[in-house]
């Protein structure tokens, strides 16, 4: 595996509490064989977004983070991103600059007098 290419694990429906422990397991696996700290869960094939979901993705990025790394989010439906954003459950999409850091190729203006950062 390209060490720059995060890992991806495919999440499918419908979500049971059996299933939960065992992808927790899987990000834990991906993110010790790895060496950039981001597995990438492609939740296209989630279906209808509900608690299940949000319950699942919030343990996967407890696992992820408690073995040094993060989750981020491929294809996620709009509803689903609107349930994890009304539950505040920050999540990374794919694809989208983080918060707090610039989009590539923008350049952020700094006034006359002010240090370069």
């Amino acid at each position: 595996m390209d060490p720059k290419t995060p890992p991806v694990l495919a999440l499918t429906g419908p979500i049971t509490p059996d299933h939960v422990a065992g992808l927790a397991d899987d990000v834990r696996a991906l993110l010790a064989a790895g060496d950039g700290g981001v597995v990438v869960c492609d939740v296209s094939g989630l279906g209808p977004p509900g608690l299940a979901v949000v319950d699942l993705l919030a343990r996967l990025q407890l696992a992820a983070r408690r073995a040094g790394g993060r989750i981020r989010l491929r294809a996620p439906d709009p509803a689903l991103r609107a349930l994890l954003h009304l539950v505040g459950l920050p999540v990374e999409v794919e694809g989208e600059v983080e918060e707090g850091e610039p989009a590539l190729g923008v350049e952020v203006e700094v006034e006359p007098g002010e240090a370069a950062v």
